[in-house]
């Protein structure tokens, strides 16, 4: 499966957990996405959910994927 990422704009209150202008991973789940959160691995190493609202959506070109992939 291919990775997708977004940019973080709001670290929601949680500078430990996320970085403002950084690209994280997004893990697909639907049922999450139906209520407005998007599943994220953060910089712990784990996957929570956090509000859409603060991640911008990307669509980033081919070698950049390939380079954030290779993190």
């Amino acid at each position: 499966m291919k990775k997708h990422f977004a940019l973080c704009i709001d670290d929601g209150g949680y500078p430990e957990a996320l970085e403002k202008r950084k690209f994280y991973e997004v893990l697909d789940d639907s049922k999450s996405s139906k209520e407005g959160l998007v599943r994220i691995i953060d910089e712990s190493g784990e996957d929570y959910l956090y509000s859409e609202e603060m991640f911008l959506d990307t669509s980033l070109p081919q070698p950049l994927e390939e380079a954030l992939e290779a993190i």
